[in-house]
């Protein structure tokens, strides 16, 4: 199992209810990824919206990172954690852009890039952009062809729908080969088959713990899933975030547990198929204090469980 550290204030979901997190400005975030990077964390991952619609903010909050500024700055302010999006809305983005963005970082970071596409959810958010919210998923299927055409081919040449290129030039072209790896979120049918088309990752937000085997096998069993090694990721709070990010009831938010207790969890979410995960520092109230959690799970936890 690897481990994903979650850096405070990047969301401000009610479900989370970590209020103290506000407080944290980009110097604090600098400092506390930097001691994750040096603790051992495998991961962080930024999320991502763009305009948060004035009704959704009480459950969704309005602060947001752009996903690849907020991926570039943490992989140059570190040495070997990988960095990740959770998730990176791509049909609000335009594809080719989008592409030398994650292209850049991966080259200047030494390939230290995984990105998690998605096809967004907030249609409030698509019509103040003026993107079409019911076009999305036949758009991030062909951005995401046209984006590993980029990343792939020496005369990289597209024609779509969305867009299209010729007889130009792309680099620099990822570090890692054959490309950066994909990871799809999103719980239906649509970017599970995505998934086996392009990813060799899946978060899911919405499936429930015991479905996720289920989930798992439904990717593989597409006709055009490549193989090779599948991650999934799911904290221990995944739960308590409901649909259009409604709280849900979640004994694991209400106290702290034991090390044998997230042994034992994290052990079960690796025998449905789990292989990132994150033990939320649920008494924390300062910096001081959610570092002080994060070196307990990599001392105490993390070597009962790799």
């Amino acid at each position: 199992m690897k481990f994903s550290f979650a850096l405070p204030n990047t969301v401000q979901l009610k479900a989370l209810g970590n209020d103290w997190e506000r407080s944290v400005d980009g110097a604090a975030q600098t400092a506390m990824i930097k001691r994750a990077d040096a603790l051992g964390f495998d991961m962080v991952a930024v999320p991502e919206h763009f305009l948060v619609p004035t009704e959704h903010i009480e459950l969704s909050g309005a602060h947001y990172f752009d996903s690849a500024a907020g991926m570039a700055y943490l992989a140059g302010a570190t040495d070997r954690i990988r960095v990740n999006s959770c998730l990176t809305i791509l049909p609000l983005h335009n594809p080719v852009l989008l592409a030398k963005a994650l292209s850049t970082i991966d080259f200047m970071s030494g390939g230290r890039v995984t990105c998690t596409f998605g096809v967004g959810w907030l249609k409030e958010e698509f019509d103040l952009l003026r993107v079409p919210f019911h076009e999305r998923g036949k758009m991030s299927d062909e951005y995401l062809a046209a984006m590993v055409e980029l990343w792939t081919s020496d005369n990289p040449c597209f024609e779509g729908q969305y867009v299209s290129f010729k007889d130009a030039a792309f680099e620099p072209k990822p570090v890692q080969k054959p490309h950066l790896p994909i990871w799809m979120g999103g719980d239906a049918d649509g970017p599970l088959k995505r998934a086996a088309r392009y990813a060799s990752g899946w978060i899911p937000f919405l499936t429930k713990e015991a479905d996720i085997p289920a989930r798992i096998d439904f990717i593989k069993s597409q006709s055009d899933y490549k193989g090779g090694p599948f991650d999934v990721s799911y904290s221990l709070v995944t739960s308590a975030i409901g649909e259009g990010h409604v709280v849900q009831d979640n004994p694991e938010m209400h106290v702290q547990r034991s090390v044998q207790y997230y042994v034992d969890r994290i052990g079960q979410l690796g025998e449905l198929g789990v292989t990132y995960t994150a033990v939320p520092a649920l008494e924390a109230k300062s910096v001081e204090a959610y570092m002080d959690h994060a070196q307990w799970v990599m001392e105490e936890i993390k070597p009962k469980v790799s």
